[in-house]
């Protein structure tokens, strides 16, 4: 896949999808009853196989005919007309992923390739999100992103937690004072209702969906609101509704990272220092963990006068969890903490030179898994428009700083995934969220993915959503990373199955993990040839660390 920089996709937005947009985004718009088809045009001569569009629904579904908004799609039609199934509708997960960015860089031919070309695949913005009515809190990226310059990305000093606080209120009263109506229509439950309007605009009977991360809570509400209408519904990386939304994901936020965390520094050792540079006498967990310490205590200055604290530590390691592709390697995540620990352990110049290099490596390599079309990224603002919106969060700080200290006894990774929720403290929930009841029987089984080390969605959320769909099947991967699908080939062909024809795995069946990431023959399996590097990365961490 062919990897673009903001510049090139300046001019894409301008030739392409934005001028696609200026020609039927108002039509779209201005229509009080807008019609349930899809009008296809070209996105534009960077993506000459695919096409895109909008789609009208209401904004506001008590008021059906009321204000409509518009949904933006990205298809990579069948090529198989004979043998047509219908529409793959997929989404990356977030919340505030883009499912047309997904479609263009790769998901979409790389999944008619392994579908036999018989299905539409068709990624959409979830409102709010990308080109959908997008929510926008600041002018420019470049306003964004100084918003929380001098902050850290959460707070691990006790000196920082009320500023902390304060100024992530501050960001919510900014989204809010915008007075943009899809602030308060950002639910779930709204998407899911979204979803069943873009089905019946495809003109299938039933749905067939491939939802990743935040993406499988997208088809857990779409089965509990539309159970008649499962044609094939894969989940991967599944997040258990009945913690999500009260609020309680923590529960298992708090432990899954450090998890992988652990197998990270087992299958280390077992490679030794020869294959994994993170490990020796002390062992990989010993060193991480004093490398955490030090870095605890005082941020560490590489040579060329750049800062690296602990919570951007935090946050690296966090992301390259997800990740087990950019653990081993010259260039991988182990390379960064071995280098990193002798520099700030030893103060071994020569080792802060090289860990400087690989850190800028990594980057580079994240932000390749991370294209996106658009120079205003919305994910942050979109994350937050949907998550507050959902979610009944405690609004005053005494529960944030409570629910903050439960955090950081489950691991050092609980805080930087809680802190965050503090934006939600004075945003308020949408009307037509959708709590519960998470119990029901689709009109055909429910394909449940689930790894056991996941960092993000632990393998508990995949096992508690196989008891809630009543005639659901799950499917284990018994490796790491943050879902399976693309990084199991085990995992995939069970998938891929299922998709086509709705035949299921056999009750119980674990896929093998992949062999140790960072021996040297599965490090060559996994050059920058192979869809697993090259394919844009799902649910990615919130936090942006230096890696991203």
């Amino acid at each position: 896949m062919k990897n673009m920089n903001r510049k090139k996709w300046t001019g894409l937005i301008v030739a392409g999808v934005v001028a696609f947009s200026l020609t039927s985004y108002s039509a779209l718009a201005s229509r009080r009853h807008p019609k349930r088809s899809i009008d296809w045009q070209s996105c534009g001569e960077e993506f000459p196989a695919a096409e895109c569009a909008m789609v009208g629904v209401p904004l506001d579904y008590d008021k059906p005919r009321g204000r409509q908004i518009d949904i933006a799609l990205a298809r990579i039609p069948a090529t198989d007309p004979h043998r047509k199934i219908g529409t793959l509708f997929i989404n990356p997960g977030g919340p505030g992923g883009s499912g047309v960015d997904m479609v263009l860089f790769g998901w979409g031919e790389y999944l008619k390739e392994v579908t036999g070309g018989q299905f539409d695949v068709v990624g959409f913005d979830p409102r709010g999100i990308g080109a959908s009515a997008p929510i926008r809190c600041f002018d420019s990226q470049e306003e964004s992103d100084a918003f929380f310059v001098g902050y850290p990305l959460f707070p691990y000093k006790e000196e920082q937690k009320w500023p902390y606080f304060v100024r992530t209120n501050e960001y919510a009263e900014i989204c809010l004072d915008r007075d943009m109506d899809i602030t308060h229509h950002m639910s779930t439950a709204d998407v899911a209702r979204d979803l069943d309007l873009l089905r019946q605009a495809v003109g299938d009977r039933q749905l067939t969906y491939l939802g990743f991360s935040y993406g499988s809570h997208i088809g857990n509400t779409y089965a509990n609101l539309f159970p008649g209408n499962i044609r094939a519904l894969v989940i991967d990386g599944v997040i258990n509704p009945e913690l999500w939304t009260p609020g309680l994901q923590i529960v298992a936020d708090r432990t899954a990272a450090q998890k992988v965390v652990n197998e990270f520094s087992r299958l280390c050792d077992e490679a030794g220092p020869d294959n994994c540079a993170a490990t020796g006498p002390m062992g990989a967990q010993a060193i991480g963990d004093a490398l955490a310490d030090a870095l605890r205590e005082e941020p560490f200055i590489f040579p060329d006068g750049s800062v690296y604290a602990y919570d951007t530590f935090i946050a690296d390691t966090l992301s390259a969890m997800y990740r087990p592709e950019m653990w081993g390697g010259p260039d991988g995540a182990a390379a960064f903490v071995g280098a990193l620990a002798d520099a700030v352990l030893y103060n071994d110049t020569r080792a802060a030179e090289v860990a400087k290099e690989v850190q800028l490596s990594l980057k580079r390599r994240f932000e390749a898994s991370h294209p996106t079309r658009d120079i205003y990224d919305n994910g942050l603002d979109a994350f937050f428009g949907n998550t507050c919106g959902d979610i009944q969060f405690p609004f005053r700080y005494q529960g944030i700083y409570a629910m903050g200290e439960f955090a950081a006894q489950g691991s050092k990774f609980g805080p930087a995934w809680w802190w965050r929720s503090s934006t939600c403290a004075r945003w308020p929930t949408a009307d037509d969220r959708h709590v519960g009841p998470w119990k029901t029987r689709t009109s055909n089984p429910v394909l449940i993915v689930g790894n056991y080390f996941d960092p993000a969605t632990d393998y508990a959320g995949a096992v508690a959503s196989s008891k809630l769909l009543e005639n659901s099947r799950l499917l284990s991967y018994a490796g790491w990373g943050h879902c399976a699908f693309s990084r199991s080939e085990c995992v995939g062909n069970y998938v891929v199955q299922y998709l086509l024809d709705g035949s299921l795995p056999k009750e119980g069946t674990v896929c093998p993990a992949n062999p140790n990431p960072f021996l040297p023959n599965m490090l060559r399996s996994m050059d920058r040839g192979t869809p697993r590097e090259t394919l844009p990365a799902i649910g990615r961490p919130l936090l942006p660390g230096s890696f991203r």
